[in-house]
């Protein structure tokens, strides 16, 4: 038995069960509010993506703050705190073509991520850091990138 697998133990950056537990219930609560046309949270636009589970399968739903990319296409940053992409990005990118987007009271869009890189990301992470000047402070405080997705739809 690894050390991590040894009860009560966990890898580092990986949330507890109370943690986990709490984070279901509001991002329930929050697409709930977008699904009634309420999209903005901590003065953030948000839409829902909707991804599959990378290992299971399972339709995934989680609130995710958007900017603009251009005409009919969102940028999502894949923040997530911690020292590991959140669930949401590894799902996405492991089953790319079954992603989508609902808008506040919208139905799903079909969507293409496209992880940008270079002068595009830099010129997306300006943008977003403009609009949101917290995210430069996460990004500051964390030991990885932050990806920059841009969704645009199908």
């Amino acid at each position: 038995m690894t050390q991590n697998q040894q009860v009560g133990k966990r890898k580092p950056g990986t949330p507890g069960a109370l943690s986990r537990w709490m984070q279901q219930k509001m991002n329930a609560r929050m697409n709930r509010k977008i699904r009634r046309g309420h999209g903005k949270f901590m003065k953030m636009d948000v839409l829902i993506l909707n991804t599959v589970g990378r290992r299971s399968g399972q339709p995934r739903e989680a609130p995710v703050a958007w900017f603009g990319g251009g005409e009919d296409a969102w940028l999502i940053v894949a923040s997530g705190g911690g020292s590991r992409h959140p669930d949401w990005h590894v799902n996405l990118m492991a089953h790319p073509d079954r992603a989508s987007v609902e808008l506040p009271g919208r139905d799903a869009v079909p969507v293409t991520p496209h992880v940008l890189d270079g002068a595009e990301r830099e010129q997306a992470w300006k943008s977003i850091t403009a609009a949101q000047p917290r995210y430069e402070k996460y990004q500051n405080n964390s030991d990885r990138e932050y990806p920059v997705v841009r969704l645009t739809p199908r």
